[in-house]
């Protein structure tokens, strides 16, 4: 198995299991990762997701080049099409969705990373899109995340460069969430996902949803849909029971409905 699923319900581990390559995205990889959504996203049980890599060295270190270096324009596309197809449905997964940064985030693991909903990372990790270097420019979405999630002169100063940046500087670009020591970095992220699962999974994937509307469209109209979600969420059993807990000074009992 090229990715291992783990279950520690409420929050599911997905770790890229190909260390040898530096976890490099393969479309073995890419594909055991749609397999196990599919798992996760029919388990009620499990409310967050985490995405990490095996070993010390690297979450991934970019995509399969040897897939791509004789790649046709036809197949090159193709390829980019199974990227933008997975790391869309993680950006939209109803279950928001934690990467855990230990190592190298280059290239095609740099656009994983942009597509989940929270960053951690350890404080050896090193990001970037250094598929300048090849010839080439991120095809996985990284030159559309990337300037939305930190800013247009950051995004294009990494793209054109191909430089790699340090966890402490792509935590001051907004790049990634939080820093922590590597040997913290997975219980860090799965007791984030932990608390995330206490809260009403109904309020928290319409949130994901509205906040990732934000960055698109027109701004009056995502104030629009925030609107009507809003008052949507108070057709739920899960708001009655949180703010009936709230008054009651305990601790709600979200159920998903």
């Amino acid at each position: 198995m090229a990715v291992t699923l783990e279950l520690r319900v409420p929050v599911a581990i997905l770790t890229l299991d190909n260390p040898g390559k530096l976890n490099a995205l393969s479309i073995e990889i890419l594909d055991e990762l749609d397999a196990h959504l599919d798992t996760i996203e029919s388990d009620e049980g499990v409310r967050a997701v985490v995405i990490t890599g095996a070993g010390e060295k690297a979450f991934a270190a970019g995509a399969d080049i040897g897939h791509m270096l004789q790649a046709t324009v036809d197949e090159a596309r193709a390829y980019a099409e199974r990227g933008h197809e997975l790391f869309a449905r993680i950006e939209r997964f109803a279950k928001p969705v934690i990467a855990a940064i230990n190592g190298f985030a280059l290239g095609g693991g740099c656009e994983l990373v942009l597509a989940c909903d929270i960053r951690l990372a350890s404080d050896n990790a090193r990001l970037g899109q250094p598929e300048v270097n090849l010839g080439i420019f991120p095809g996985w979405g990284g030159t559309q995340r990337l300037p939305r999630l930190t800013s247009p002169g950051f995004a294009k100063e990494l793209i054109f460069t191909g430089r790699h940046v340090t966890a402490d500087e792509a935590k001051a670009a907004g790049l990634v969430n939080h820093v922590y020591p590597q040997a913290e970095l997975l219980d860090r992220a799965v007791a984030m996902g932990e608390e995330i699962a206490k809260k009403s999974p109904l309020a928290v994937s319409a949130a994901k949803g509205l906040v990732n509307q934000a960055l698109a469209g027109d701004y009056r109209d995502a104030l629009a849909r925030e609107l009507t979600a809003f008052g949507d969420a108070f057709a739920s059993e899960d708001q009655r029971e949180g703010m009936a807990a709230f008054f009651e000074k305990r601790e709600p009992r979200f159920t998903g409905r």
